[in-house]
């Protein structure tokens, strides 16, 4: 017995640490892939990371920070053997809304509430996954998720302009920073130099993209750099660049807010999480199809929200998947999750060996960096094919994207959220029902309405309501039922409800039947079921009902309920079998 409860908790113990699981069956023969696989990733994560840094208004050292050590903690708590975790584009607007609004410039202040919603996210995503609740973004419909992405995009690329042109600006909010970046180039306000290096380097990344042998980014930074260092762009033009980094790696920092900064922090982190884990999960599960291994969501939750606490507690900001590093990491033939590990400790050695590396490399070309993923974010051709086949999803995500673009990030997610819900109870609180009668030659009862020549059981309504039965459709449900026993063309005797859809009532819809079968009492109507599946009859039970409905009130299926009818009521029917 003692033998079966340690083999037992071993296993629960590990479920929450993958990445040890899959390391203590580590082969060999892996490890030449996953070393070439992570140091072709670090040409990646260190300009990706800068980048991103800036773009989510923190200082660009602290983007290889939020680099290396949620890696490593994703490494042992992550369950997909692929996906590489960091910064990210989808992510910078959120952090860049709260920062800006509440860091008064102080790039200290910036790191701490950056860190803090880190630290919030990890939180969020932990107990999620604890608590089993990954199906919580299958909440959110494609085009709703398409509508907060493509605004997000938007977003993050207004915030760039004003770098990749070479000048500043002072304003809140994507419209209004888009208002400013155009008044200033309206006055002339360009830098030519910063904008031929952003722009060139914009092109090349864009050029390269699609190819799979060339990584893009790596010879548009390079190149960019190198261009600037070589001609002292810097000194002579006035072109703006990262400068040198500080030397050493990330240490343990608990982010400290003041109370002010707390419901916003809360909020962004909450947005953070939310976004952070629909985009991981669905790249998670593209990637596990590919490779063939289940990915649990919930584990993929947990494993998202330790990356976060790790990078909120070692002067990081907020983390999640990447869609352009892990394509990288496949196709340089990673293994395992030690294709991460290499990756942060190469750049974990570049802090300490070459800190200047990367002191010629301007903040232009960074932008650039940064809007070129943006624009990768933005989806148009499947909004085009949503359009072609259910017009009113397309104008939902449209809703969602205006609400971010105008509203910003956090708001607009925060919209998305509510559209959502809506969209979710819509179906729900207004569903399909329909009147069912008997068309010859072909099986079952079916829609009088889709079958006009359908034939009606003199004295009997078939009533389908395909719905659960809850608060929001109780009364609708009694409605309907009542009308279509007042558009019967017979006198009513009984009224069957073919409940198979119907997987859920509650005390108010519950109530609404007792409420509906005094009607039908009064007016020598008859109330039965049909198909009712055994949980709602339960719930039935709990409720009371069934001192007001016994067994003769439930049929196993719709025909049975017309036998049983025809039988008490002899009425004359004859039930044409299918030819």
């Amino acid at each position: 017995m003692r033998v079966v409860r340690s083999r037992v908790t071993a296993a629960g113990w590990q479920r929450w640490l993958p990445g040890l699981a899959t390391l203590r069956r580590y082969e060999v023969g892996w490890l030449p892939s996953d070393l070439m696989a992570g140091l072709v990733l670090t040409t990646m994560l260190v300009p990706v990371g800068v980048a991103y840094a800036q773009a989510s208004g923190v200082p660009g050292i602290y983007g290889l920070y939020a680099t290396i050590v949620p890696l490593l903690a994703y490494a042992l708590f992550g369950p997909s053997r692929i996906l590489v975790l960091g910064p990210d584009s989808s992510l910078a607007a959120i952090i860049l809304a709260v920062v800006l609004a509440h860091s008064g410039g102080d790039p200290g202040r910036a790191i701490a509430l950056a860190s803090a919603m880190a630290v919030v996210s990890g939180i969020v995503c932990v107990l999620a996954g604890v608590v089993r609740l990954g199906f919580v973004t299958e909440l959110l419909s494609k085009p709703i998720r398409y509508g907060y992405m493509n605004g997000i995009a938007l977003t993050v690329l207004i915030s760039q302009l004003p770098k990749l042109f070479g000048f500043s600006i002072d304003a809140e909010g994507p419209l209004r920073g888009l208002w400013a970046t155009l008044q200033a180039i309206a006055a002339g306000r360009i830098h030519w130099p910063s904008f031929l290096v952003g722009a060139g380097t914009l092109a090349i990344i864009l050029l390269l993209k699609g190819s799979k042998r060339l990584p893009g980014v790596l010879i548009a930074v390079v190149a960019a750099t190198v261009a600037v260092g070589a001609l002292d762009l810097s000194g002579a033009a006035g072109v703006a660049v990262l400068g040198s980094l500080p030397q050493g790696l990330p240490g343990f920092a608990i982010p400290f807010i003041g109370y002010a900064d707390f419901v916003p922090v809360v909020l962004g982190g909450c947005a953070v999480a939310l976004v952070s884990f629909a985009d991981t999960s669905v790249l998670s599960r593209a990637y596990a199809a590919r490779t063939g291994i289940y990915v649990d969501p919930n584990q993929e939750m947990a494993g998202l929200g330790a990356a976060n606490l790790a990078a909120g507690f070692f002067q990081g900001f907020p983390i999640s998947s990447s869609s352009s590093r892990t394509p990288v990491a496949e196709a340089a033939g990673a293994k395992t999750q030690v294709t991460g590990i290499v990756g942060a400790l190469a750049v974990a050695g570049l802090l300490v060996a070459a800190p200047n590396l990367l002191a010629h490399l301007p903040t232009a070309a960074l932008a650039a960096v940064v809007i070129a993923s943006a624009i990768g974010l933005i989806e148009v051709a499947d909004l085009k094919r949503i359009y072609r086949i259910q017009q009113w999803e397309f104008w939902l995500s449209v809703v969602c994207f205006v609400g971010v673009a105008t509203l910003g990030a956090i708001p607009g997610i925060g919209l998305a959220i509510v559209i959502a819900v809506i969209e979710f109870l819509w179906d729900g609180w207004r569903p399909h029902s329909a009147v069912l009668g008997r068309v010859d030659g072909i099986k079952g009862y079916h829609d009088i309405t889709r079958y006009p020549e359908a034939r009606r059981v003199p004295g009997l309504v078939l009533f389908r309501w395909d719905a659960p039965l809850f608060f929001a459709n109780a009364e609708l449900f009694g409605q309907r039922v009542l009308d279509a026993v007042a558009a019967s063309p017979t006198e009513v005797r009984r009224v069957v409800v073919a409940a198979e859809p119907v997987t859920s009532v509650d005390v108010t819809a519950a109530d609404a039947l007792a409420e509906l079968d005094e009607t039908l009492q009064a007016a020598g109507v008859e109330l039965c079921f049909a198909e009712l599946k055994d949980p709602v009859k339960d719930k039935l039970k709990r409720f009371g009902l069934l001192a007001r409905f016994d067994s003769e009130h439930f049929f196993p299926t719709i025909g049975a309920a017309v036998q049983a009818y025809i039988d008490t009521h002899a009425v004359a029917w004859k039930d044409w079998e299918e030819r």
